[in-house]
């Protein structure tokens, strides 16, 4: 049962349909020898009984049957076949949504720990090897076996003896793939790391295909990809060169049954103990019994290499999600940092830190680079959750509530933009769905990212590419600003939303960001500390904890490491490159 679970991605009740129909099919196709052995016998009869006649007006009978089994064996076939492979691709196309979905609600801390070549992989080409498997290999696994065994059951009542000796040989084929099991396992499992690896490194190359240019990695010199793929090269080779001539000895042992059977066929005639007529109808049914058993011989290691990517999703599907209620969320928007600890596996990056951001303030977080800055916007947003203290909205530990729904009130201005492959329309409407048009352009003329919108060829309606590669970084970050605009959440988080862009693209975008944040609880990192200097409250973190905390004049007074950053910038201000 687990390989049935394994296989179907979690979804062995896919199974039921297309093992169902395929099991029929196979059971119609018994038919057709049925009736050649009866055909077989009333050719025989006037050569072995005395006086006997051919019988040519049953013989057109059994022709005509076996016309009617023909016709029979296409109209089963045809249901087992559509159920097999809707039953794949449903089965696919589902998981794929529910894997999506899945990972969506996961800690962020578990995707980055994850290579995104890998899980793109499971996406595509996990799912891919489990259609695969369910609409080919399973189908032809379970019709394997119907054929002989309802050989095996008529066949023993014409002569156990034959009977047995034509199947004495399958026990150990199958003993012997069992056997191997452990090796085909580990061997799968080298490949599809291997596989796995060279796609990791085939899309590295592709996102720093800019950087190798530059540096002049290019060709010959990029040796990962090259050792990727040639370790990948040797696991193939590998996994048919060990595993193959397992398969094959155990298919070799398999047809010796035949060998077997006709040695003790022609025994038991020479001895008086068999008829001729039951030697014709073992050899018949002989050369035609061992076809589909080493077909499902071989599909078998096929098989059990596509349970094995199936076995991948499910237990990534098993990797607990993030919970929470969907109740009310409390009406005040004040965030409250408990002696909250935190880090992403090692060393804390926040440390025993208790800070409270009040209702409709602008709070303002500086600090040496990495003092968890950016670590407390993500604790806010629960993208992870805090290793000891908790983080409270409204009085309530935002741990109780589901993220989603959380993120409902939340809206975030990240740095580093991604835009969707779609119009600049819809992107900007990604922050409220169902939008009209007249809600994104207001947000857009508030974000004043309109005027050059409308210089597009197509306006709202022009597309971007993938990341928003098509735009600029400042017009990218413009839109980025109207989509939470529009999204009229009561918390904005703008993580350095200013740091990388020129004097003109920064002041067109400080405009935006005032206009976001009017009347709402903002939570905004700060590098350029002259952006923050009206901030309501300034909270100074250093190696993830509180150093200090006030407004822009007061910190100055005291002379601490606010001071120090600010003497820092203010002289920086000077600086020229010299030759």
């Amino acid at each position: 049962m687990k390989v049935l679970h394994n296989i179907t991605a979690g979804k062995p009740q896919q199974l039921l349909k297309p093992v169902l129909f395929s099991f029929l099919a196979n059971i119609v196709s018994v038919l057709p020898f049925a009736l050649v052995i009866e055909a077989v016998r009333l050719i025989f009869a006037p050569y072995i009984t005395v006086g006997a006649e051919l019988q040519i007006e049953r013989l057109w009978w059994i022709c005509a049957g076996l016309v009617a089994v023909m016709v029979l064996m296409f109209l089963s076939e045809i249901p087992a076949y559509r159920t097999a492979y809707r039953g794949a691709y449903n089965v696919a196309a589902q998981g794929r949504a529910e894997l999506a979905e899945h990972l969506r609600k996961l800690p962020l801390g578990y995707l980055t720990r994850r290579d995104p070549g890998d899980l793109a992989n499971m996406m595509m080409g996990d799912f891919t090897l489990v259609e695969t498997g369910i609409s080919h290999l399973l189908p032809q696994l379970a019709g394997a076996f119907v054929l002989p065994i309802f050989a095996l059951a008529g066949l023993l009542f014409l002569d156990w003896r034959m009977a047995i000796s034509m199947f004495v040989a399958l026990p150990v084929a199958l003993l012997i793939m069992y056997l191997s099991g452990r090796l085909r396992r580990r061997l799968g499992a080298d490949h599809m790391k291997a596989k796995l690896n060279a796609a990791n490194r085939l899309q590295e190359y592709l996102n720093g295909i800019r950087v190798m240019k530059a540096y002049n990695l290019t060709g010959e010199r990029f040796v990962r990809l090259d050792s990727s793929f040639r370790t990948l090269m040797k696991e193939s080779v590998k996994l048919e060169g060990i595993f193959g001539p397992v398969i094959l000895t155990a298919m070799a042992l398999l047809r010796a049954g035949l060998t077997l059977m006709v040695y003790v066929g022609v025994h038991l005639l020479l001895g008086g103990e068999l008829g001729i007529l039951q030697l014709a109808v073992f050899l018949i049914v002989g050369t035609r019994i061992y076809d589909p058993l080493t077909t499902a011989l071989a599909n078998y290691a096929e098989f059990r290499y596509n349970e094995q990517a199936g076995e991948r999703i499910v237990d990534l599907l098993r990797q607990p999600v993030m919970t929470g209620t969907t109740a009310p969320l409390p009406e005040s928007s004040t965030i409250r940092f408990d002696n909250v600890t935190f880090g992403y596996g090692g060393e804390p990056v926040l440390k025993q830190l208790s800070i409270e951001m009040p209702q409709g303030s602008l709070t303002a977080i500086v600090g040496p680079s990495g003092s968890g800055k950016s670590t407390v916007l993500r604790l806010i947003s629960r993208f992870y959750d805090p290793d000891e203290g908790s983080v409270l909205l409204g009085g309530r530990n935002i741990k109780d509530i589901d993220p989603e729904h959380l993120l409902g009130s939340v809206s975030v201005v990240f740095q580093d933009v991604y835009l969707f492959q779609d119009t600049i329309g819809n992107n900007i409407a990604f922050g409220r769905p169902g939008a009209s048009q007249q809600d994104i352009q207001q947000a857009a003329e508030m974000a004043r990212c309109h005027d050059f919108i409308m210089k597009l060829p197509l306006g709202y309606n022009t597309p971007v590419g993938e990341g928003g590669s098509t735009l600029s970084g400042g017009e990218k970050q413009r839109i980025s600003i109207a989509r939470a605009i529009l999204k009229n959440a009561p918390i904005v988080l703008l993580d350095e939303a200013t740091a990388s862009l020129d004097p003109q693209n920064e002041a067109e975008i400080q405009k935006g960001i005032d206009a976001l944040i009017t009347g709402r609880t903002v939570i905004v990192i700060a590098h350029r500390l002259k952006t923050i200097r009206g901030a309501d409250n300034i909270i100074v973190l250093e190696d993830g904890r509180l150093v200090e905390q006030g407004r822009h004049e007061a910190l100055l007074l005291r002379g601490g490491l606010y001071d120090r950053l600010w003497k820092l910038q203010q002289q920086s201000v000077g600086f020229r490159i010299t030759s």
